[in-house]
């Protein structure tokens, strides 16, 4: 189990965008990176090719490093924490936000 995961709402804390939100739409684990929705999108210019006589213009999603988010535990005030995982006596792994007591994350 991954410390962030797909659809989880995550705070840049550092970078350009400092301080922004948003919802993961992917996580690239051997990249160590994430894909948010809404940062990171530029657009390339594309030379004409057989392919694509006119070329033009195509939007991309650039990846952001996943040491540079932090965990929104609380959406309304934007509260952050850090994830930790642990085990039940069952086998199943949690995740725990430890600033809120190791809380189970949803």
């Amino acid at each position: 189990m991954k410390k962030i995961i797909k659809g989880d709402i995550v705070k840049l804390i550092s970078g350009a965008n400092k301080g922004t939100t948003g919802k993961v739409v992917k996580v690239l684990a051997k990249k160590g990176t994430i894909l948010i929705e809404g940062i990171g999108n530029i657009s390339r210019k594309i030379k004409p090719s057989a392919h694509n006589p006119r070329g033009g213009q195509k939007d991309m999603h650039i990846p952001t490093p996943i040491h540079k988010v932090a965990l929104v535990v609380d959406e309304k005030t934007s509260k952050t924490s850090r994830v930790g995982l642990s085990k039940t006596d069952d086998g199943k792994k949690l995740r725990l936000a430890r600033q809120l007591k190791n809380k189970e994350i949803k």
